[in-house]
């Protein structure tokens, strides 16, 4: 099958992250189409599928918040209180900048496909293993097992808070991160005398 690219997949993945910021989470196919100059079974062409658009879209953005965020989960040296509120700042900062992808990728693709919710819940299930794994390695938390349910509760929490949180926009940022920090710390706490 030709489309397969990277140049051009690029650019339409482009044209899709306009066509999605421009007109919200709702945007039609063909407007992402039309954004590219091409037509919508062009754009399939390049993806297989509109399933395989919207997995395309989770890999970009979902890996680019990643790699923002890893540098925050491996920064040594940084008291548990400094490095959870610079993720959580990361994350929902990350967030609040790009509210109609985020939400074009967390609500509406993962609930039309349930191949994009697979694969949005394996992108995030992975950075939580991540975060239990360094927190393993620094003896952050020295039991593996729980290290590893602390990072997918870390998480899941900030996700899921953020989500909420974008749509109360009458709550300050500040609140929301100082509340998750105290949270996380008093996890780390209790690992750490129990």
């Amino acid at each position: 099958m030709n489309g397969r690219d990277p140049d051009r997949r690029k650019a339409l993945l482009d044209a899709a992250d306009r066509a999605i910021l421009r007109e919200g989470p709702h945007v039609s196919m063909a407007a992402i189409a039309a954004e590219a100059g091409i037509t919508k079974p062009i754009l399939y062409r390049h993806f297989g599928d509109k399933s395989g658009l919207y997995q395309a879209l989770a890999d970009r953005h979902v890996r680019r918040v990643i790699a923002q965020l890893r540098p925050e989960f491996v920064r040594t040296r940084t008291d548990p209180r400094g490095r959870a509120r610079a993720a959580v700042e990361v994350y929902l900062d990350l967030i609040s900048a790009n509210q109609n992808l985020y939400r074009f990728l967390f609500h509406r693709a993962s609930a039309e496909d349930t191949g994009v919710r697979s694969h949005m819940t394996a992108l995030v299930r992975g950075l939580g293993e991540e975060l239990g794994a360094v927190l393993a390695a620094e003896q952050v938390v020295p039991d593996p097992v729980r290290a590893q349910i602390l990072g997918h509760a870390f998480v899941g929490m900030v996700q899921t808070t953020g989500d909420w949180w974008l749509e109360h926009p009458e709550v300050g940022r500040e609140q929301v991160v100082e509340g998750l920090v105290e949270v996380i710390v008093a996890a780390f706490i209790s690992n750490t005398v129990g």
